[in-house]
């Protein structure tokens, strides 16, 4: 299988997460046109699920470093299996309730305040979990992509005009999406053995078949909580599975893209993780909504004819988010 040999390559893996896990959204914001949300997240979460299917018959199967992909999956023990599928189920139901929030609340209220305590909290868990790196950097680097969040928010918010519903329940149903974000990688990272993956030990799995379990702990849950929302959503009216059957293939397809584009980000995460360390590979990937930000800027126009004090603020978000993710990077580089 293919395996990191170098922090570099790891680093650099980290940002494509970064970038992957930033611009999936736009495939929701194509298919939002005409397609509910809660409709565009099926075709989202089978994209994940074939995805991991292909890496694992690809870059998981391929040279001779490692154990082969099948081999792999028939000798995982059962709790392995049972942390990365719980992986997936926590960050299928997180996803789904930060959806929520923000439909309730606001992007500019319940984006920020989830993806901060996922930060946040994220590194504490994955760090104390496996602890590699400079803690002190570290943790002053995602100190820093906070506070380029925090000011990301305040420019949108000058922006909305008031236009976004303040919702105290939105708001509330972010912090526990946080939470339940912040976990979900320990799960998956708790199933791999981070120190060796080339010669990982028994029972243990590799980042291929780790992500394949947690893909399968969301399509599974996907019955359970998509099927909830669809039928008592947060906001709008119910919709049905005949619904989705009657979609057109083409809007299908963009969100079986959109789950691809998510998935490469987070399997390459995983792969990385074996030589940045869990903490770090989450943090970096952590950085996309700065990606968002990036393609809302200058490919969507969201911030078109924006006031000069806003400009400041997004021009002071993109110094710390660089200076953020600097310092996160040389906590690794030891």
């Amino acid at each position: 299988m293919f395996i990191v040999d170098n922090y570099l390559l790891a680093v650099i893996l980290c940002f494509v997460t970064m970038l992957c896990w930033g611009s999936w959204a736009n495939t929701q914001k194509l298919a939002g046109k005409t397609w509910r949300y809660e409709l565009f997240y099926w075709d989202y979460v089978i994209g994940i699920l074939l995805f991991s299917i292909f890496l694992g018959f690809t870059l998981g199967s391929t040279g001779d470093a490692g154990r082969s992909f099948i081999a792999d999956l028939q000798q995982i023990t059962p709790s392995n299996y049972i942390s990365a599928f719980i992986g997936g189920v926590l960050f299928n139901l997180a996803n789904i309730l930060l959806s929520a929030a923000v439909s309730m609340a606001g992007l500019t209220v319940a984006f920020p305040l989830g993806v901060g305590i996922a930060l946040v909290l994220g590194v504490f868990v994955n760090y104390f979990g496996e602890p590699k790196g400079d803690p002190v950097m570290l943790f002053f680097g995602v100190a820093l992509v906070v506070v380029a969040i925090i000011v990301n928010a305040m420019a949108s918010g000058k922006m909305s005009r008031g236009a976004q519903n303040d919702n105290k329940k939105g708001a509330m149903i972010a912090i526990v999406a946080g939470v339940l974000m912040s976990f979900f990688y320990r799960f998956v990272a708790a199933a791999m053995d981070l120190n060796n993956f080339e010669s990982p030990t028994p029972g243990m799995a590799t980042p291929y078949s780790a992500f394949f379990i947690f893909a399968v702990g969301i399509f599974v849950s996907n019955f359970v909580f998509n099927t909830i929302v669809m039928r008592r959503p947060f906001v709008g009216t119910p919709v049905t599975y005949s619904d989705y059957f009657s979609g057109k293939m083409s809007t299908h397809l963009v969100g079986v893209l959109g789950g691809v584009v998510w998935g490469l980000g987070t399997a390459l995460s995983y792969i990385a993780a074996g030589k940045a360390g869990a903490a770090i590979s989450y943090a970096l990937g952590q950085g996309a909504p700065m990606v968002a930000a990036l393609w809302g800027i200058f490919i969507w126009k969201e911030f078109k004819g924006a006031p000069g004090s806003v400009n400041f603020l997004l021009t002071m978000m993109f110094i710390l988010f660089i200076s953020g993710l600097g310092a996160i990077i040389l906590s690794g580089a030891n």
